[in-house]
């Protein structure tokens, strides 16, 4: 798919502010995570059923920084915006939603039925 240099740097740096946002989240979250449990058993349970939650939402922001670490490779590849299942164009609305995304929404639709 043929882009612009700036069309390029574009994605590159929306791409890096998103990378940057979920950076920020993770090391909210350790921050959050070295703070002692309070004494109270109610309390404690409280705050552990938090952890579960918040463990989840680490794990989504790391997956997330993951796929734009790809798609910074596909970017530098020349194949960003390109379906990885099926070679056609993923649509410029999809990635401007999804900017990580690898499959055009056809290609998404069926593996998400399929998942």
């Amino acid at each position: 798919m043929d882009r612009s240099q700036k069309d390029t740097d574009e994605i590159r740096a929306r791409l890096m502010q998103h990378k940057a946002e979920l950076r920020k989240r993770v090391n909210t979250i350790h921050e959050h995570a070295r703070d002692p449990l309070e004494q109270d058993s109610a309390e404690q349970a409280a705050q552990l059923g938090n952890v579960a939650v918040v463990t989840a939402l680490e794990s989504e922001a790391v997956q997330q920084i993951a796929e734009i670490d790809a798609a910074l490779q596909r970017l530098e590849a020349g194949t960003y915006g390109v379906c990885v299942t099926c070679g056609e164009p993923v649509g410029e609305g999809r990635l401007k939603v999804r900017p990580a995304a690898t499959q055009c929404r056809d290609c998404a639709e069926i593996d998400g039925r399929r998942g």
